[in-house]
């Protein structure tokens, strides 16, 4: 199984007073820090090693998870060095600890999805990266991706009446995916764009919805999912 890259440098400003104090990973979900069921659906995905890539508060995100060995896993940090990178610098920063191919997740994401479907279909489509969707309807969050015959047609932030899907947030790249980006403080939607543009973004779909913890409403959310599974 790939590595698995999990951007935790946010400063979760959605979660204040809470993140104040806090990184957003150790928020308590069913009386525990989240990264703790993240770290664990993960594993039971078959993911080996995970990159964390920290920044704020992030001593506290190592803390707490160390080299990952509670958890059944390798566990290394990547770290922003003092000021933001963006989402896809904080990425390149960690590709040294990476390799050739990696997942990506966000650190609020809590993502029950089958993750040997999801590579499978990225080293059957031969392309940089593969972005999985999920038709969201704009149920669960605005529909960003407008999505045909398995492919992804557009991928914006500016929402259109033809977007019945959503990013659901398991990426997978090749390294040299971010070989273009600027110097300076970049974002994902821009990699997402120039691989579109080149025709180096395949897409896979997936089923079951996503979870988060990016909101309170989204904590509420999970804590009743993990509660239906045990899990808490």
């Amino acid at each position: 199984m790939l590595p698995l890259a999990i951007l935790a440098g946010g400063l979760a400003k959605r979660l204040r007073p809470l993140t104040e104090t806090l990184p957003k990973s150790l928020v308590r979900v069913g009386g525990e820090p989240f990264v703790g069921h993240q770290l664990r659906l993960v594993r039971s995905r078959g993911v080996e090693r995970v990159v964390m890539c920290v920044g704020y508060l992030g001593e506290m995100i190592r803390d707490f998870v160390g080299d990952g060995g509670a958890f059944g896993l390798e566990v290394e940090y990547a770290w922003d060095g003092g000021q933001p990178l963006g989402t896809a610098g904080a990425v390149r920063a960690a590709l040294p600890l990476l390799g050739e191919a990696f997942f990506l997740m966000y650190g609020d994401s809590y993502l029950p999805c089958d993750y040997s479907a999801v590579q499978e279909a990225f080293q059957m489509a031969g392309k940089r990266g593969l972005l999985t969707v999920f038709r969201n309807d704009g149920k669960w969050d605005t529909s960003n991706v407008e999505f045909r015959e398995g492919r992804i047609a557009t991928y914006s932030k500016q929402p259109n009446a033809r977007m019945r899907h959503i990013d659901y947030g398991l990426e997978v790249f090749r390294s040299s995916a971010f070989s273009d980006l600027p110097e300076s403080p970049c974002d994902l939607t821009t990699v997402y764009r120039s691989l579109l543009e080149r025709d180096e973004l395949a897409a896979f779909e997936v089923g079951e919805r996503f979870y988060e913890i990016g909101s309170f409403e989204g904590i509420a959310a999970l804590e009743e999912r993990l509660a239906r599974s045990g899990a808490v």
